[in-house]
């Protein structure tokens, strides 16, 4: 083999390997391995353990080790993004009774704040994928605190929307950023952190029902500005990360690692079009559960506005709960498996949740947020294994369109339940996990290999 390999060759070697790996597969043998190592001054890649040559004179970098403290922090910045986030949905019912607003306005605040995000997330990642900006997240997190301070002297339904997209604007820089930071912090293990950075957005979409009805409902709409703190406190903890950030390799001008995709085109695009489907059957329905779930409890059980804030807030700390589970998972046994049981394992009980009474609408809902949860961040792994090079482009994509999904989802259901009722929005929305069963279209990984 020749010291140094073209790009065409390099994708010839990789064919060839992977045919070779699948008769091995078949007759019980070890795989066949072929380690590259880079270098992006000279331009041309080497087959590890071949001899020095003037195109790759470094060595192979040595493997990283996982940054707990940098994980900790990147969790807890997400929990206060989001708990920040999850108090304006929260707060809905308040909203609507101090604006006179109709479900298809509640569904517009909603569809404006994820709209933005969904339409900037994927752009903001492809930029920083080339030109990382180690500071833009806390530069993000100022555009959330302004939304706050808006949001807490509105005077009008106009406003609110302005507010709600300061918000999206702030998220749409935040997501992609920081999970390009968990993937750098992993030390290769990718599931663990990006389920240890998501258990943090979770556990801060818990809180945030709970806070609004300790603080916000009974202090009313300026109550909101007390937040504005979180926000300061999660820009002092980002400008840290940036910090950090700033001196990895991976910001550095001729250390950008090159990643050769194993699959074919075809099969990467129709497989990232299997997961926006399922992204979508899993945002839709929990849109149903966000935007709707208070509502749902007040119409059917009769249940107070405080009352219903505390199961809105058992549900999504068990949302927390499954998604601490679901990344060692998915290391252990493959994305693929993890996604399987996520979407399609949760049919039973959202089909069961509309004709059950308060008690097992509560038991259900916990099991729902348990095992949904793993979902988005199994798929946003696989995503990233799909395409390895493009991390940021990759986040923002499917952050963007999970977004975007739950925002068209609030609107379309806020539609539906002014037409007929909230309780048959429930009934309808009970079927979208059913779409899990396109997990089977799903190809194996490189990774998804290796466990097999």
């Amino acid at each position: 083999m020749p010291d140094s390999l073209t790009l065409p060759e390099i994708q010839f070697v990789h064919e060839s390997l992977a045919e070779n790996n699948r008769r091995n597969r078949r007759d019980n043998r070890p795989p066949a391995l072929f380690i590259m190592q880079t270098s992006t001054t000279e331009g041309t890649l080497s087959p590890a353990g071949g001899a020095p040559t003037a195109s790759s004179p470094t060595p192979a970098p040595a493997v990283q080790r996982t940054v707990y403290s940098v994980l900790g922090a990147i969790s807890f910045s997400h929990l206060l993004n989001d708990m920040i986030q999850s108090l304006i949905l929260a707060i809905y019912p308040m909203f609507k009774s101090e604006f006179a607003l109709s479900f298809r306005q509640i569904g517009m605040i909603t569809l404006t704040y994820q709209i933005t995000a969904s339409l900037l997330q994927p752009l903001a990642g492809l930029y920083t994928d080339k030109h990382p900006k180690p500071y833009s997240l806390p530069v993000g997190m100022g555009f959330t605190l302004s939304g706050l301070l808006l949001m807490s002297v509105a005077a009008n339904f106009g406003t609110l929307l302005i507010a709600a997209a300061l918000v999206g604007c702030g998220s749409s820089v935040f997501h992609p950023e920081s999970s390009r930071v968990a993937r750098m912090a992993s030390g290769g293990k990718h599931g663990l952190a990006q389920s240890l950075f998501q258990v943090g957005g979770n556990a801060g979409s818990s809180l945030g029902p709970l806070l609004a009805a300790l603080i916000i409902i009974p202090h009313r709409q300026k109550s909101i500005a007390w937040f504005s703190v979180a926000a300061l406190v999660a820009m002092f903890v980002l400008a840290n990360i940036g910090r950090w950030y700033k001196r990895h390799p991976a910001t550095k001008k001729g250390r950008v690692n090159v990643a050769v995709q194993t699959l074919p085109r075809n099969k990467v695009v129709m497989a990232m079009g299997v997961l926006g489907v399922l992204v979508f059957s899993k945002y839709f329905y929990l849109a149903s559960i966000n935007s709707y779930f208070t509502f749902y409890l007040i119409d059917k059980f009769g249940l107070s506005v405080q009352a219903v804030q505390i199961h809105l807030f058992v549900f999504l700390a068990a949302v927390a709960a499954g998604t601490v589970i679901s990344g060692p998972i998915g290391d252990k046994v493959g994305r693929k498996a993890v996604i399987w049981v996520s979407i399609l394992g949760v049919a039973p009980f959202t089909l069961l949740m509309p004709y059950a009474n308060l008690f097992w609408t509560s038991v259900l809902s916990v099991i729902i947020g348990l095992v949904l949860a793993s979902a988005f961040s199994a798929i946003l792994v696989y995503a990233t294994e799909l395409i390895p090079d493009k991390v940021g482009m990759v986040a923002g994509l499917f952050f963007g369109f999970a977004f975007g999904m739950g925002g068209v989802g609030a609107a379309v259901l806020g539609e539906l339940a002014d037409a007929t009722s909230v309780e048959f929005v429930y009934k309808v929305c009970a079927f979208l996990p059913l779409i899990g069963v396109l997990t089977v279209l799903l190809p194996k990984t490189h990774d998804e290999h290796a466990k097999a």
